[in-house]
């Protein structure tokens, strides 16, 4: 996928990816395989579309996690239904 800036998002992909970043089980390399939007540009989202409070514990949860870092986890994903980008209706 080509590379996004954030101002090309719609609202929809935007939410979606705060979803996706929130899950601790979701990795940065499968939000940049859906969007191809990298990891600092996921926090810069995150750090626009929440509270400082929460991106605050956000980032103290995710921070070092090896699941949030593909090539670091052994965790078996799994893949929702509900995980794909969303279609245009």
């Amino acid at each position: 996928m080509d590379k996004l800036t954030i101002k090309e998002l719609a609202a929809v992909d935007i939410d979606r990816i705060v979803e996706m970043a929130w899950e601790d089980r979701t990795t940065f390399d499968t939000i940049y395989e859906q969007f191809g939007i990298p990891e600092s540009e996921v926090i810069k989202i995150m750090r626009q579309s929440m509270k400082r409070s929460s991106f605050l514990m956000w980032r103290s949860r995710v921070n070092g996690r090896k699941t949030k870092h593909g090539k670091t986890s052994d965790a078996i994903r799994f893949r929702c239904d509900r995980q794909d980008k969303p279609k245009n209706r």
